[in-house]
């Protein structure tokens, strides 16, 4: 088992968009009060005074969309400033990300995880739930200005969605050819949107793998990130291709991250809430740092039996609510 070492958290349950494998159309969601969100100031006591003391040093900044947080380039300083942050990341749609990337850049935030599911704007809109002018073009303008003010590396996220996507995924991983970035490709998962993954099941991680061999040839990379992709390459390009495969080829034995949403439960796994911590209730009624702290090591302790492996016979628990009420 990895060492627990790696934040996600989730800034914000609000997204300005509405993708069909994290916020489907027939999901009722409803989003937090402005008092039920964690303050800046809980956050930035839990990561000092909580999650650091027992072994965190690695966060990634995610929602919803973490852009549409109030002050979140304060935050990014706040928090990539301190001794112990040892990567400090960010998982964005990057609708707004043009007017942002060179303040958060400048702020102390040095990789940005960026959701490019389509280079066909028609198909992108449809993905994002989005009617009206298209806003591939202003998500394409974040890519580029984060490119420009020199996040590195710079990934760009695909949830391969059968019959909707899967055919752009040689043109989708010929943008590592020439450029230094980082294509993801990302197993189509039952989270929250049962009906559409029922109709549309899963593309698996090989079979995109044999496309782009039968294409170009790929190599496994010597690049190894602190996440679950097996990274490999096209002969010759200057970026990589990573595959996260939870559906094929589960990856919960290496598992290194906690999830920690931003109404203030923590929780170990994506799919599995056994053990989940209401961190921020227990802050507001006064409940120590270093009682939270203690509460906090016990879960880390038992998150080796704490998965998704058991989905099969139905052991993993039942989960429902979507991917972009917990960050994902």
């Amino acid at each position: 088992m990895n060492q627990v070492d790696y934040l996600r958290i989730s800034l914000i349950d609000r997204c300005n968009f509405s993708c069909q494998y994290c916020m489907p159309e027939e999901a009722e969601l409803d989003y937090l009060l402005k008092e039920q969100l964690l303050t800046d100031e809980e956050l930035l006591t839990l990561i000092q005074e909580v999650f650091i003391p027992v072994g965190f040093t690695r966060f990634r900044l995610t929602g919803g969309e973490p852009l549409l947080r109030p002050r979140v380039t304060r935050l990014v300083r706040a928090i990539a400033s301190l001794p112990q942050t040892q990567d400090l990341s960010m998982t964005t749609n990057g609708f707004l990300l043009a007017q942002q990337a060179q303040n958060l850049y400048d702020a102390g935030l040095r990789r940005i995880n960026i959701s490019l599911d389509s280079l066909d704007s028609d198909t992108f809109d449809q993905i994002i739930g989005h009617r009206g002018r298209s806003r591939w073009q202003q998500v394409w303008q974040g890519i580029q200005a984060a490119h420009r003010v020199g996040f590195d590396p710079l990934k760009l996220n695909v949830v391969v969605i059968p019959g909707v996507n899967d055919d752009e995924i040689l043109d989708l991983a010929a943008l590592t050819i020439d450029q230094q970035w980082h294509v993801r490709f990302i197993e189509f998962m039952p989270i929250g949107n049962g009906d559409l993954f029922a109709d549309r099941g899963w593309v698996s991680s090989e079979d995109l793998r044999q496309r782009i061999r039968h294409r170009w040839g790929l190599t496994k990379s010597q690049i190894r990130g602190c996440g679950p992709a097996d990274v490999f390459q096209i002969p010759g390009a200057k970026g990589t291709l990573g595959f996260i495969s939870q559906m094929s080829e589960c990856f919960c034995d290496r598992c290194n991250r906690m999830r920690f949403s931003a109404d203030g439960w923590l929780r170990p796994c994506l799919l599995n809430e056994t053990g989940q911590i209401d961190l921020k209730t227990a802050l507001r009624a006064g409940v120590s740092t270093v009682e939270l702290e203690k509460q906090v090591r016990e879960l880390l302790a038992i998150k080796p039996e704490i998965n998704y492996k058991g989905r099969d016979s139905g052991t993993a628990g039942v989960y429902s609510r979507t991917m972009s009420q917990i960050g994902g």
